[in-house]
């Protein structure tokens, strides 16, 4: 990488994360006012129909915009995963990643769509109570669990991030020698001074709705880390098809997952329909699509096989001094701090359903819950051997309930026998979509496995 960048480049580089920043600013201002919540619904909703078969509840009329919606899905939707993309590339070849990339794209937008018709018919917001709607308590524990286990396993790269850049980006700046034993050199301490000072009070807001700031702010840093990602390609690559794919697979499971997020979206959404929400989850998973690829595809072709696990961590061994990646390595510290209030929430909300569904808002719970979320996610990320070890578990084995598994038996479970018989086209498709997760989950987990035994993961690079 070239240390000095040409000043047009720089500065386009600068225009395009500003204009997406005051974009994302304006279309949150616009829509601040909906977050009034009296009535406590958005920590614990309700929307089950009564016991004696009346019609449930209709969904309200929200304030959120189209283009609103999307933006927001699309943050859902963008994660820490972008950063093991160019490695899954590297692993897979061009054709072969973009294939994979492309059909698990398809594939959760077909589980969106399933779960919006379920939601449809029965008039249930949450995934927790959809769950519950389908197979009772069962389900909604089940559903309840994976949000916990994919969230929890999202937070928990996201503040390895913090641990493993923070200190290189102190050390850059402040040019202390990397073999000094300095405390603002460790990344266990930082990261723990991080989660109290940053995280901690954003976690503590009554609703999501109040961080739509630094929600836009987050996704444009990944914007910003993008475009340096595709200026600094320096040659061209040759498509490969390495054996090692193990983690490919989990890897783009886990970039995709954004389903716990889908429903409460359709709820404050403009003129809510079910084919206008299916169009905001298409657009929104062709924007992370497209983002997803270019950033795997320039960071694969300016690495080849050298690509590390964690593609900062690649561009570190070329120069740690210079001033483009030290930029880039802020903006995703940024993005990924700024995220893991985000995805705190709807843990949160799952553990209320499951544990705590009859009673109203308390403080001394909301705040219970996000200190100890908190203290076991530094617990995990302090001790976690390896970034991919997150990607690789939780993507094989909650995203695939999340994406393949639950949206398909619950819409089996709660569509009509009369509006679509058990052996209909719709859900015979359901079936075999269930059936290709659980064929999913047991292939990725066998893979894994056979890679830790065998001992090839160390070939990938680590931490």
């Amino acid at each position: 990488l070239n240390n000095e960048l040409p000043p047009v480049c720089v500065a386009c580089v600068s225009i395009l994360s500003c204009r997406f920043w005051i974009l994302s600013i304006v279309t949150t201002f616009s829509v601040s006012s909906r977050f009034d919540d009296p009535d406590d619904i958005l920590e614990n909703e309700e929307f089950l129909p009564n016991g004696d078969g009346r019609k449930p509840m209709r969904f309200t009329d929200g304030k959120t915009s189209f283009g609103m919606s999307v933006f927001n899905l699309g943050n859902a939707i963008m994660g820490s995963g972008i950063l093991g993309l160019a490695y899954a590339m590297a692993n897979t070849g061009i054709l072969l990643f973009l294939f994979l990339l492309t059909a698990v794209a398809a594939l959760s937008s077909y589980s969106i769509h399933l779960l919006l018709k379920s939601s449809g018919i029965v008039g249930i917001r949450a995934y927790e109570q959809l769950g519950y709607r389908a197979f009772g308590t069962t389900g909604k524990m089940a559903a309840g669990i994976a949000i916990t286990l994919q969230n929890i396993g999202a937070m928990s790269s996201y503040l390895y991030i913090v641990k493993s850049e923070f200190p290189l980006v102190i050390q850059a700046f402040s040019r202390a020698d990397p073999t000094a034993d300095l405390w603002y050199l460790n990344g266990n301490y930082l990261v723990i001074m991080v989660s109290i000072s940053v995280i901690l009070p954003l976690a503590l807001m009554k609703q999501l709705g109040y961080l739509g700031y630094t929600s836009g702010f987050s996704l444009s840093c990944m914007v910003f880390f993008l475009s340096a990602v595709c200026w600094s390609m320096v040659t061209l690559g040759v498509c490969v098809f390495p054996s090692q794919t193990a983690y490919t697979i989990p890897i783009l499971a886990f970039a995709f997952v954004c389903h716990p997020e889908v429903l409460p979206i359709y709820t404050e959404l403009r003129n809510p329909s079910q084919r206008r929400m299916q169009h905001v989850s298409n657009l929104s998973i062709l924007v992370m699509y497209t983002m997803y690829f270019l950033a795997a595809l320039f960071g694969y072709l300016t690495f080849y096989g050298k690509t590390e696990p964690e593609l900062l961590h690649t561009y570190s061994r070329i120069d740690p001094y210079d001033t483009l990646i030290l930029c880039v390595r802020l903006a995703v510290l940024t993005a990924v701090t700024l995220t893991v209030p985000i995805v705190l929430f709807p843990v949160r909300r799952a553990l209320n359903q499951m544990f705590f569904s009859s009673k109203s808002f308390n403080w001394l719970r909301h705040v219970a819950i996000a200190i100890t979320l908190l203290s076991l996610i530094n617990m995990l990320v302090i001790f976690a051997p390896n970034i991919l070890g997150i990607f690789g578990i939780i993507g094989a084995t909650s995203a695939p309930c999340l994406i393949f598994i639950f949206p398909a038996v619950f819409y089996i479970r709660i569509v009509p026998k009369e509006q679509e018989p058990m052996f209909s086209t719709p859900k015979i498709l359901a079936a075999c979509f269930a059936g290709l997760g659980v064929a999913f989950m047991t292939m990725s987990l066998s893979f894994i496995i056979i890679d830790w035994t065998t001992g090839s993961s160390n070939s990938g690079g680590g931490h």
